[in-house]
């Protein structure tokens, strides 16, 4: 079966189960390998999921052109906050030594004590504990894999859509 033969259920189906297996990858290095998430790395599992979600929804619903386009889209405003929040991390892992910022306090310290706009703004700026890597895989950091990751889903979300509007 050609890939221009797949509905877009089907297609919407394999973009959410792409995020799932990421999480499932980012909970067993998290639950079974000691790799504890930075703030950034919390926020975008956020992502992901957002993307999971609508693209889940997507794919049971069975929209007609406009509406899968409008799912696709959905799913590629999350793919693009991923991009953008994954970008910071790789440039925090990046930074010489001496410019790295200091460590903060971690996520539910900061939401119990800080309004949520303090705590967005200091989750989007990142950590010390964010410039930090601990495991690589094919010489990529987990920070890298995950920006690579959020680029492949942002275009596949695009191309959803181009393709769910040319139908």
């Amino acid at each position: 079966m050609k890939i221009s033969q797949l509905s877009f259920r089907q297609m919407a189906l394999v973009g959410a189960l792409t995020p799932a297996g990421l999480l499932a990858c980012g909970y067993f290095l998290q639950y079974f390998q000691g790799q504890d998430p930075c703030p950034l790395c919390l926020l975008q599992r956020g992502f992901y999921y957002g993307i999971l979600v609508v693209l889940a929804v997507g794919a049971l619903h069975g929209p007609g052109r406009v509406g899968a386009a409008a799912y696709a889209g959905g799913a590629f405003v999350f793919a693009a906050g991923g991009v953008a929040t994954a970008v910071r991390h790789v440039w925090l892992q990046h930074l010489p030594p001496d410019q790295v910022p200091a460590c903060g306090p971690d996520l539910f310290y900061m939401l119990d004590n800080f309004p949520l706009g303090r705590t967005v703004q200091l989750l989007l700026r990142g950590s010390g504990q964010c410039a930090e890597v601990h495991w690589r895989f094919l010489g990529l950091s987990i920070a890298e894999w995950s920006l690579a990751w959020f680029v492949t889903l942002a275009a596949f979300t695009l191309w959803l859509a181009a393709r769910s509007l040319r139908k």
